[in-house]
């Protein structure tokens, strides 16, 4: 089972900001550094190290670039400054990188040494900048050439990220909302305004929440937002947590927030209430009482269903995983015959009356469906709550819920058992009916 990402990205992110952030929290340096110098790609250095803003103690992934390959990104003075005192510095970069686009760098990306999700990762990150650089430039995929996935340090940023998600066996990462700032920002093709254009086209598209905030300048960046996008974000934190571990990454642009993006590594704990212990109650004594179950939201769901024939079977598995990771409580897809008697399949999807529109929003966004139905549906939910097993092999998680006649049903959490079963050596079946058997 692998570990929930929480992104607090309050004061922005970029690229290099979740690099430094994820190393922070532990992802391993020198694998990094043995991916990154795999790749057919010259002209740059990393470097890793500490850095303060305001005070706080941070990790910093800096690539820093050749003289030949130098654009500027990270200078204030060109973001912000006299054009004409750093106009050759532009024209130079664009001229040395005009040729780059897309399918390139999904060539550089094939040529290094990537683990299967991490390479899945970053051609998924390279997709999602070069449409949002696509719509914003009226040009057709294959003719993007753009500085964002264009450049050498962007390039590193994208399979960097990648790489350290993938190290720190991140499955879930939760990003409640993007904050950007306002005004203009100097790029490769002139003044254009904050947000950026292709950040918009990112956090539109995949229904990403964004704020805007008084700060002048560019806090998010397409390759962050590009981040969050690519990665499934959730929009919504567990209502308790715990938090295992934090890291710091700073940003190099110095605005009036301090560019730093904090990453924490949670567990997500059960959503009973904890029954309050007055002060001088033996702590013993009140653990041993009985667990209170856990109250299940009992109220109406929302079916949510559209019929599909004319969308590749990637796109809808797409679909299904942006959808689960927004919320929805079951997505199903069932083959059936469409018109004509052509092979097609429904989308049915189970809701929280809450969660309906921005489901939609994204069944919309993410298939090639022009209409949805939905209708409420009342449900019969059993009483159930968490609880932990002692079996031969340490403990267990399961779930018990209790039937309408008081009688009481144990299941054992299937990740668990697989995990002992993997370890042990031993068929799945043979573990379940041994925990079975214990409890």
């Amino acid at each position: 089972m692998g570990n929930m990402l929480y992104l607090d990205c309050v004061n922005g992110i970029s690229g290099d900001m979740f690099v430094a952030a994820l190393l922070d929290l532990g992802a391993n340096e020198a694998r990094l550094r043995d991916v990154l110098a795999s790749m057919p790609v010259a002209g740059y250095e990393v470097r890793v190290g500490r850095v303060k803003k305001a005070g706080i103690d941070c990790c910093d992934f800096d690539v820093v670039l050749d003289a030949a390959h130098d654009g500027h990104d990270h200078d204030m003075a060109y973001l912000h400054g006299d054009a004409a005192e750093h106009g050759h510095h532009a024209h130079e970069h664009h001229e040395h990188h005009e040729h780059r686009g897309p399918a390139d760098i999904d060539a550089i990306i094939d040529a290094a040494r990537l683990a299967p999700r991490a390479r899945e990762l970053a051609h998924r990150l390279v997709r999602v900048l070069a449409e949002a650089e696509a719509r914003a430039h009226a040009v057709p995929l294959e003719r993007v050439h753009f500085h964002e996935v264009g450049a050498v340090d962007s390039i590193v940023d994208i399979v960097a990220a990648a790489v350290v998600l993938d190290d720190l066996d991140i499955d879930r990462v939760i990003v409640p909302t993007l904050v950007d700032g306002r005004g203009t920002i100097r790029c490769q093709h002139g003044i254009i305004p904050v947000p950026v254009p292709a950040t918009l086209n990112i956090v539109q598209a995949h229904g990403i929440p964004l704020s805007v905030c008084d700060v002048e300048g560019e806090l998010v960046t397409p390759t962050g937002a590009a981040i969050v996008a690519a990665t499934c974000a959730e929009h919504a934190l567990p209502t308790r947590f715990c938090v295992k571990r934090i890291g710091l990454g700073a940003g190099k642009r110095s605005y009036t927030r301090p560019s730093i993006l904090r990453a924490m590594i949670i567990e997500e704990l059960a959503d009973a209430p904890v029954a309050a212990v007055p002060f001088g109650t033996d702590n013993a004594s009140a653990s041993s009482a009985q667990p209170t179950l856990d109250a299940a939201y009992e109220g109406p769901v929302v079916r949510l269903e559209c019929d599909i024939d004319d969308a590749p079977g990637d796109m809808l598995a797409y679909a299904a995983e942006r959808l689960r990771a927004s919320g929805a409580r079951e997505v199903h897809w069932v083959p059936i015959l469409g018109k004509k008697d052509r092979p097609a399949w429904q989308l049915q999807v189970i809701a929280l009356p809450g969660d309906v529109e921005r489901l939609e929003a994204i069944i919309f966004a993410e298939t090639t469906t022009i209409g949805v139905r939905r209708w409420a549906c009342e449900r019969t939910v059993l009483a159930r709550e968490e609880v932990a097993l002692e079996t031969p092999w340490g403990t267990v998680r399961a779930k018990r819920v209790v039937l309408p006649d008081g009688a009481t049903r144990t299941r054992p959490e299937y990740e668990d058992v697989a995990a002992i079963a993997r370890q042990a050596g031993i068929p799945l079946q043979q573990v379940m009916a041994e925990i079975s058997g214990a409890r």
